[in-house]
């Protein structure tokens, strides 16, 4: 028998990647045409935040946090824990990343022309339309493409971008789960063999950059 530090990352994996991407095409569907109405509400967030008001950012983030509990209960503890013992941990993750989101109600903007609020909508904009147009990129089925209130991954960068929008001191906390999924993801991808491993860790990167750099 093998010693356990012999084993690496992907040897613990107990799913392969196709029953992975199955998961997105099988949620998708299960749900139909729900996936339209989340990106319809992720295309609604990006208008507030352009909108640039302290009462559109309070509202993103109350859609935010409505998409965090969401994904919660019907991606990580409806569908992935079938396949995946840990996501009932990503589960209470997530939920509670909803509840948290809820203390952007007394946030305070960041200023207009900053770094971080342009890098904040650069998010927004990639997790709304480049994540769900990289699973088909790279092969994968239009019919599993990862949509933000949907999908984990998406809904964690485009949470960034909100949080980017405000001013970063006394809201690290938020911080956390979001950046902490993005290595999650970054891991399994890579455990799976995924050319796409790299990007989600590096949003992550970038958005913790620009926020501790406007702090």
């Amino acid at each position: 028998m093998s010693e356990w530090w012999t084993y690496g990352l992907r040897d613990l994996l107990l799913f392969s990647p196709q029953a992975y991407y199955r998961l997105f095409e099988l949620h998708n569907l299960a749900w139909w045409p729900l996936p339209l109405v989340m990106l319809g509400l992720g295309v609604l967030t990006l208008a507030l935040a352009l909108h640039g008001g302290a009462r559109a950012v309070r509202a993103a983030a109350l859609i935010h946090a409505a998409c965090w509990i969401w994904v919660a209960w019907a991606f990580h503890g409806e569908r992935y824990a079938a396949i995946n013992p840990a996501a009932a941990y990503f589960a209470w993750a997530f939920a509670l990343q909803g509840v948290l989101l809820l203390g952007l109600q007394r946030a305070k903007l960041a200023p207009a022309g900053a770094l971080q609020r342009r890098v904040g909508i650069g998010l927004l904009v990639f997790a709304l339309l480049g994540l769900p147009l990289a699973g088909p990129l790279f092969g994968r089925s239009w019919a599993g493409a990862e949509v933000f209130g949907m999908a984990p991954d998406p809904t964690a960068v485009a949470t960034l971008g909100v949080l980017l929008l405000v001013e970063a001191r006394r809201l690290w906390g938020l911080y956390v789960i979001p950046l902490a999924w993005c290595g999650v993801s970054g891991a399994t991808l890579w455990a799976l063999d995924a050319p796409e491993f790299v990007v989600l860790p590096l949003a992550g990167v970038l958005a913790l950059v620009v926020a501790r750099r406007g702090a």
